[in-house]
């Protein structure tokens, strides 16, 4: 889901900012917080676009293709303590995110970088915030405390490079409604946390039958 308005000025840079991941499987969603939390809190000139890309792989390119300045958020595996940010700028973030997988996502989304670069479609300017997660086997869980508060440390520091770009971020003034809002209502964070079921009313890591067989 985007969030985005027409380009007012052909000569001013085409400002993304891309959430991706599953925030379903606890820390692997810190991408897709991280966008949201960010549209939450903050509004930006007309030339910026906050899309949750979640797991859509290939289908991201045109967003890709689009921009000049990419910035993107993202849980990576970099054998670092959890909740410790990362920062990885340019063309060296494809080769980046081909090192280590966490997930099936990471795949598609660097096919897409490596595809950009091919057709000549590449941002000008690309950042990606990565952060290490602490726990990811966990369906339907949320946000250890360790990433929850490494998303605040990563809202600051998009906000102060968005800045420098040009994207003239500003507190919102009146909060979001449902239709405008990058993640769909019923999955933002606050909710999803009061409504999700526990561990003894849903297996958490896997269909409960099959792993008693495995058993």
């Amino acid at each position: 889901m985007t969030s985005s308005t027409a380009l007012p000025d052909t000569q001013t840079p085409r400002i993304t900012v891309l959430g991706i991941g599953n925030l379903l499987w606890a820390d692997e969603g810190f991408g897709v917080r991280c966008v949201e939390a960010l549209q939450q809190r903050y509004e930006f000139a007309e030339h910026v676009a906050l899309i949750d890309g979640g797991t859509q792989g290939l289908y991201l390119i045109q967003h890709v293709q689009q921009a000049d300045y990419l910035l993107i958020f993202d849980a990576v595996d970099y054998n670092l303590a959890p909740g410790e940010l990362k920062f990885i700028a340019d063309d060296e973030v494809p080769k980046f995110l081909g090192i280590k997988k966490l997930s099936l996502h990471q795949t598609g989304f660097q096919e897409v970088l490596m595809l950009a670069q091919l057709t000549g479609h590449y941002p000008e300017k690309v950042l990606l915030i990565g952060c290490q997660p602490e726990h990811m086997m966990d369906y339907g869980g949320s946000l250890r405390p360790s990433v929850k508060a490494a998303l605040e440390l990563a809202l600051d520091e998009a906000v102060r490079v968005l800045d420098s770009w040009g994207a003239a971020p500003s507190k919102r003034a009146e909060p979001l409604t449902g239709d405008d809002a990058v993640t769909l209502p019923h999955l933002q964070l606050q909710r999803y946390e009061s409504e999700r079921p526990s561990e003894q009313q849903a297996c958490r890591i896997g269909d409960e039958r099959i792993l008693a067989r495995q058993r």
